[in-house]
C-alpha cells in the first residue's frame, strides 16, 4: 500500500497482485435479493412460454427486474419505474436489468404471457417449502380469497356491475412457514369454491376455511384424501345427532356433539359427504358463538378451535401484501396486465421473507420491507441495512495499515 500526501491529509490507494485497486466491490440490496430467484428455472419458463420470441427492445428478464423493482420500491405508477431506473442506470447492468421506456413497459405488461410469473411463483414457492416439510397430518392450509379494485376502460373483462370491475386473488397459506403455496386470479364475479375446486389438494394436509367454501361434494373429495378439515357450521344447517362428547368444566367449549349432515345440500344436490362429522361450539373472546365443523372426531375439541382460530393468519397476509406491495392500484388494465403485476408482487413477497429469515436484522414483517426500500439501490449487504454507513472493506490481502497525520 503506498500513501499520496495532497497538502495536509493522506490517502490510500490499495495494491494488489493486478496493481493498483480500488476498495472490494459490493452488490446493491436488489442485486443481493435477485440472488434468490431461480434464474435456471426463469430462463427455462422464459424459452417454454416463448416470451423472448421476436422481442427487439424488452428482454422478459428485464421486464422482471423492472416491475420487482417497482413492487419493493413502492413506485405508484410506469411512469415513476421509468424515472427511477433511468436514476440508477449504472447499476442496473448487476442486476440483469436494463433502462425501460413507460410505453414499452406497458406493452410488455398486456402481451407477455402472465403464466410465466405465475409458473416461476409456484417454482419458487415449492422451492422454498423442501426445507420444511413435515410428517403427514401436520401440515396447515388455510383457503380464502381478498378482492382487487380495478378501474378504466381495460377493466371491462372483469365487469361485475353497472360500475364496478374487480378480481380476485384466491390463496393457499402455510401458517407455520408464512406464505402463501398457492394463487389463482379471476374476477369478481366467480366464487370461492369454484376456485377452491381448481386447487391442487395435498393429501393428508388440514385445510381451514370459512363459509365461502360450503360445499359437501368438495368437503367429500377432501375427506377421501385424507384430509382434516376444519370450518364454520351455517346458522341453517342441522345436524343428526349419533354421540354427544364430555365437555371439562370451565372450558371454553360449550359443547361437542358427533353427527350426520342433512342427506340435501339444497334442494337440487343431494349431499355426497355421507361421513359422521363433529360440532364444536365454542365462545369467542368477542362473546360470539361459533359452531365448528371438522371432520376430524378424535382431536381434543380445544384442538379444532384453536386451528379454526388460525385462519386470522391468511387475513394478516392479505393486509401485508395491500399494505407493503402494489395489489390496490394497478399500473396496467388488461387482464394480463393485472395477473403479472399480482404474480410479481407474490414473487416479491416470497424475496422479503426469504431474506428476512436469512438475515434477522429486525423481526417486525413491517419494518424489514421498509429498511429494503430505503435501502434497495444502496451497496450495502442485508445484514448490514441498520447500519449508519456504508461497509468498510476488511480484506487483510487490501489494507491492514490505519492512516495517520505525517
Amino acid at each position: 500500500m503506498a500513501l499520496i500526501l495532497l497538502g495536509s491529509e493522506h490517502f490510500a490507494v490499495f495494491g494488489t497482485r493486478e496493481g493498483v485497486n480500488a476498495m472490494r466491490h459490493q452488490n446493491s440490496v436488489m442485486h443481493e435479493l435477485l440472488k434468490q430467484v431461480p434464474w435456471a428455472t426463469f430462463d427455462r419458463l422464459v424459452e417454454e412460454h416463448e416470451a423472448d420470441a421476436r422481442i427487439r427492445r424488452l428482454t422478459t428478464k428485464s421486464q422482471f427486474v423492472a416491475l420487482l423493482y417497482g413492487q419493493l420500491a413502492g413506485a405508484a405508477s410506469l411512469r415513476e419505474i421509468e424515472t427511477a431506473l433511468s436514476s440508477h442506470a449504472a447499476r442496473l447492468y448487476h442486476v440483469g436489468g436494463a433502462r425501460v421506456l413507460r410505453s414499452t413497459l406497458a406493452d410488455a405488461n398486456a402481451l407477455r404471457p402472465a403464466a410465466l410469473f405465475a409458473d416461476l411463483f409456484a417454482s419458487m414457492t415449492a422451492q422454498a417449502s423442501r426445507g420444511l416439510r413435515r410428517k403427514i397430518g401436520e401440515a396447515v392450509r388455510l383457503i380464502d380469497s381478498t378482492g382487487v379494485r380495478l378501474a378504466g376502460l381495460g377493466a371491462e373483462w372483469a365487469r361485475f356491475s353497472a360500475k364496478a370491475s374487480g378480481g380476485k386473488l384466491h390463496v393457499v397459506y402455510d401458517p407455520d412457514a408464512d406464505r402463501p403455496l398457492y394463487a389463482a386470479v379471476t374476477t369478481a364475479k366467480v366464487n370461492d369454491i369454484t376456485a377452491a375446486k381448481a386447487m391442487p389438494i395435498e393429501a393428508g394436509a388440514t385445510y381451514v376455511f370459512d363459509l365461502g367454501y360450503y360445499d359437501y361434494g368438495w368437503w367429500a373429495k377432501l375427506d377421501q384424501a385424507g384430509c382434516r378439515i376444519v370450518t364454520r357450521f351455517k346458522k341453517n344447517t342441522p345436524l343428526n345427532l349419533i354421540a354427544e362428547n364430555p365437555v371439562a368444566a370451565g372450558s371454553p367449549v360449550l359443547s361437542d356433539r358427533i353427527g350426520l349432515l342433512p342427506p340435501r345440500q339444497a334442494r337440487s344436490r343431494r349431499n355426497l359427504f355421507g361421513e359422521p362429522v363433529r360440532e364444536v361450539r365454542v365462545n369467542t373472546e368477542a362473546g360470539k358463538t361459533l359452531r365448528i365443523l371438522t371432520n376430524d372426531l378424535d382431536a381434543p375439541a380445544e384442538e379444532i378451535a384453536a386451528l379454526y382460530k388460525r385462519r386470522w393468519a391468511i387475513e394478516l397476509f392479505f393486509r401485508w401484501v395491500k399494505q407493503m406491495l402494489k395489489i390496490r392500484h394497478f399500473i396496467g388494465r388488461s387482464e394480463n396486465a393485472m395477473r403479472v403485476q399480482i404474480a410479481v408482487a407474490l414473487i416479491a413477497f416470497l424475496l422479503l421473507r426469504l431474506a428476512q429469515a436469512a438475515v434477522a436484522v429486525v423481526d417486525s414483517p413491517l419494518a424489514f420491507p421498509r429498511l429494503i426500500r430505503a435501502n434497495l439501490m444502496h451497496r450495502r449487504p442485508l445484514h448490514r441495512l441498520l447500519a449508519s454507513s456504508e461497509p468498510q472493506n476488511t480484506d487483510p490481502r487490501q489494507c491492514s495499515l490505519s492512516l495517520q497525520p505525517a
